[in-house]
C-alpha cells in the first residue's frame, strides 16, 4: 500500500512537472491530485522518494522535480499507454494514406510524429539489406532493351535499363520473367540475389566468341545482363542510412531550461549516423522502448529522452521511427503516438 502511494505521488510529480515546467510542491499535489492522504503524508512520500533517487529539489525552499531515475520508473510502471483520441487516430489515417510511395511515407511520418508529439521527429528509411522482394517486371523499351522493375517489401522501387545485346521475342521475355520471379520473389536480399546468380548458365566457347543462339531462344547474355542489373539494384546499400528529421523548430519551445541539450541535438540532427544510434536498433511486435538521459549512447545528451519503435510489413522491422526530446515530456502521449504512427506505416507498406 504504501509502494503504491508513492507511485501515485510520483505519477503526480512528473504529470505536475511536464505540464507546468515548475517544481512541484506537496500543496499543489494535495491540491490539484486527489491522493486520499494528509498533506503530511505526502510530504513524507516525497522525502522517502527523495531519498532513494527518485526526485530532487533544485533550489533550497523549491518544490521538487524528477530525476532520470523517476521518470524511468514512472514509465516502467504505466499501466496502460495515453490512447489516441478518434481525431488522432483519424488524422494519422488520413494523411499517411495519401502518399504515392516510399519517399512520400516516409516524409509524411516525420511531419504527423512531430506534429503530433511537438517534438523531434526521426524516421529511418527501411533497410535495404532486411526486405523481400516482392515482385520483378520486365518491361520491353525496345527489341534489344527491357526497364528492369525491383519492387520490394518495404515500398521500394528501383528501376532499372537493361541493353540486351540482341532483339528478345515476346515469348522469350515471358519465360524470361516468370524465371526471375521463381528466383526471386519472397526471398531476403541476399538469398533472391544468389538465386538469380544460379540462373546464369556457365559461357560455352560459342558464346565467349559471340557465336550465341540467334533462333529466338534465350541465352546466358541476355539472362546475365537481366540478372546483374537486379542483383546491382540489390546490393545498393544507399539508403540504408538514410533518414528524415522534422520539427526542429519545436525545441525553441524550451528555451533556457532546454539549453544544455538543445545546442548538441542541433548539431546531431546534420550527423544521421548519431541520429540512428539514439534511435538504436529496431524492436518487433509494437514494443516502444523508451531511452532517457544517461541510458542513451552519448553523453552529450544527457537531458535527452528517445522513444522510438520498430516498423515494417507483416510484424517486420525493417525501419525505426521515433522521436527525440527532453526528458521532462509527456511519456504516455508520446509512446502512445510513436506506436500508432508505426503500425499505419507498417499496414501501408504491407499493402503495398
Amino acid at each position: 500500500m504504501q509502494e503504491e502511494r508513492r507511485l501515485a505521488v510520483l505519477r503526480a510529480i512528473v504529470e505536475d512537472y511536464v505540464a507546468t515546467e515548475e517544481p512541484v510542491g506537496s500543496r499543489a499535489l494535495v491540491e490539484r491530485h486527489r491522493l486520499g492522504v494528509s498533506p503530511a503524508t505526502v510530504r513524507n512520500d516525497m522525502a522517502a522518494l527523495e531519498d532513494e533517487g527518485y526526485i530532487t529539489q533544485p533550489h533550497t525552499s523549491a518544490g521538487r522535480v524528477p530525476t532520470d531515475k523517476g521518470y524511468r520508473l514512472f514509465v516502467d510502471r504505466l499501466s496502460t499507454v495515453k490512447p489516441m483520441s478518434t481525431a488522432e487516430r483519424r488524422a494519422i489515417s488520413t494523411f499517411l494514406d495519401g502518399a504515392v510511395d516510399l519517399d512520400d511515407v516516409v516524409q509524411r511520418s516525420v511531419r504527423v510524429l512531430s506534429q503530433l508529439t511537438r517534438q523531434v521527429a526521426v524516421v529511418q528509411y527501411p533497410t535495404l539489406s532486411r526486405s523481400t522482394v516482392r515482385h520483378v517486371e520486365l518491361v520491353p523499351l525496345a527489341p534489344a532493351r527491357l526497364l528492369a522493375v525491383l519492387i520490394l517489401s518495404t515500398g521500394r522501387v528501383e528501376q532499372r535499363v537493361v541493353e540486351l545485346g540482341r532483339d528478345l521475342t515476346d515469348d522469350d521475355l515471358a519465360g524470361l520473367r516468370a524465371r526471375v520471379n521463381r528466383a526471386a520473389t519472397g526471398q531476403v536480399i541476399a538469398d533472391a540475389a544468389t538465386a538469380l546468380r544460379a540462373m546464369v548458365p556457365e559461357p560455352t566457347a560459342g558464346d565467349a566468341a559471340g557465336d550465341g543462339p540467334q533462333d529466338g531462344r534465350d541465352d546466358g547474355g541476355v539472362t546475365a545482363a537481366v540478372v546483374d542489373t537486379l542483383v546491382e539494384a540489390m546490393v545498393d546499400h544507399r539508403s540504408d542510412e538514410r533518414i528524415a528529421v522534422g520539427g526542429a523548430a519545436n525545441l525553441a519551445r524550451y528555451g533556457d531550461s532546454f539549453d544544455s541539450a538543445v545546442r548538441p541535438l542541433l548539431e546531431a540532427l546534420e550527423e544521421h549516423v548519431v541520429l540512428l544510434k539514439l534511435l538504436g536498433e529496431a524492436s518487433t511486435g509494437g514494443a516502444v522502448t523508451v531511452r532517457i538521459g544517461a541510458e542513451g549512447p552519448y553523453e552529450q545528451f544527457a537531458s535527452t529522452s528517445v522513444v522510438a519503435t520498430g516498423y515494417g510489413p507483416r510484424d517486420q522491422a525493417l525501419a525505426t521511427l521515433g522521436i527525440v526530446g527532453p526528458t521532462r515530456m509527456d511519456y504516455p502521449g508520446t509512446m502512445a503516438a510513436v506506436r500508432a504512427v508505426a503500425r499505419y506505416v507498417s499496414r501501408i507498406l504491407d499493402e503495398g
